[in-house]
């Protein structure tokens, strides 16, 4: 009898230490998450940046966060990546995605393997627990808007270009760029040609579209770039063809890579969001999920430019923040980036 009654408190002493165990754990937080950062692709500077800033959070936090990116940018490679990394068991996979359809069924899978998926630039994404955007889209695509208009003095023809024509991000700033020119420059016009052109996120591309653009259409004036890729390509189109204060750009893109655009004047300013900042909102919000954390608005994920987040009018799952920036030639040295 007595050997029974210590075999069964051992047992309740032991049920009691997984408990406490347990409830300890979750307050503090699982510290052997892993979580894995998906960008668009591994060599982009862009995405480079982007992972400086995965790496500060995975040194300051000590969880197991990475970001694994494809040799280049394309969504069947990323796509493949995203089933490598559910076959392999990860936590939660922050992925900023190539194309909306494509990855749409692959995200799903993720989701019912039981793994946290957070997304960046991919508010039409369905398959996903949130989608982070530093800003209000329509907001960013009036504000680029607003820099093209003021380098074309608020009149002319011109056109956008966005990475392809199934990126959800940029067609929404392309699209909410158009808006805002019709109600606020009236002198603009979009060009009924070619309203919307493809630059396949390479400046190459963007160069030679935005070359054949300005050829075929002599009153083009201005081309609103959306791809990080599309200001810097059009402005070299620009000079090649003598245009420099005659034909305008404005868009993304990253400060050190374009310093000598913006001091020469072909390019007057870009727009941007620090990549880096936005890794460590995803993987910061990737892990309060984990951890079984209520999301709600005004959401305070730690991270500058994501501290007081909100959720899109009508959407539970996209939260945006105030995270852009303008550089021009003035400033441009000031970013360390």
């Amino acid at each position: 009898m007595k050997k029974t009654l210590a075999v069964l408190l051992m047992a309740l002493l032991a049920v009691a230490l997984v408990f406490a165990n347990g409830t300890t754990e979750a307050a503090a937080g699982k510290k052997d998450y892993e979580i894995v950062v998906v960008p668009k692709d591994a060599s982009n500077p862009w995405f480079v940046r982007m992972d400086t800033g995965v790496k500060e959070y995975a040194a300051a936090t000590g969880l197991n966060v990475y970001q694994k990116g494809t040799p280049e940018i394309d969504a069947t490679l990323q796509a493949q990546l995203v089933q490598d990394l559910i076959a392999q068991g990860v936590d939660a996979i922050c992925v900023v995605p190539v194309d909306i359809e494509s990855i749409e069924p692959v995200l799903k899978q993720a989701r019912d393997a039981g793994i946290v998926v957070i997304a960046h630039e991919g508010s039409a994404l369905q398959n996903v627990d949130y989608d982070i955007e530093a800003f209000s889209n329509a907001g960013y695509g009036a504000f680029i808007m607003d820099n093209l208009a003021e380098a074309m003095g608020e009149e002319g023809v011109y056109t956008t270009m966005v990475a392809s024509l199934t990126n959800g991000s940029h067609n929404e700033w392309a699209d909410a760029g158009v808006a805002h020119q019709k109600e606020a420059y009236p002198k603009m016009q979009l060009l009924a040609e070619q309203p919307r052109v493809e630059s396949n996120d390479n400046g190459d591309v963007a160069y030679n579209v935005a070359k054949e653009l300005f050829k075929k259409y002599p009153n083009l004036k201005g081309i609103m770039g959306t791809s990080s890729f599309d200001a810097p390509g059009v402005a070299r189109a620009i000079q090649e063809l003598g245009l420099v204060d005659k034909a305008f750009t404005s868009g993304t893109g990253m400060p050190a890579d374009n310093k000598a655009l913006l001091e020469s004047g072909t390019v007057k300013s870009l727009t941007l969001w620090d990549p880096a900042l936005a890794g460590k909102a995803m993987i910061a919000l990737a892990v309060k999920v984990l951890n079984g954390d209520t999301i709600t608005e005004p959401l305070d994920l730690a991270v500058d430019g994501y501290t007081n987040m909100k959720f899109r009018e009508g959407s539970k799952t996209v939260l945006e923040g105030e995270g852009w920036i303008v550089i021009n030639a003035e400033n441009v040295d000031s970013f360390g980036f």
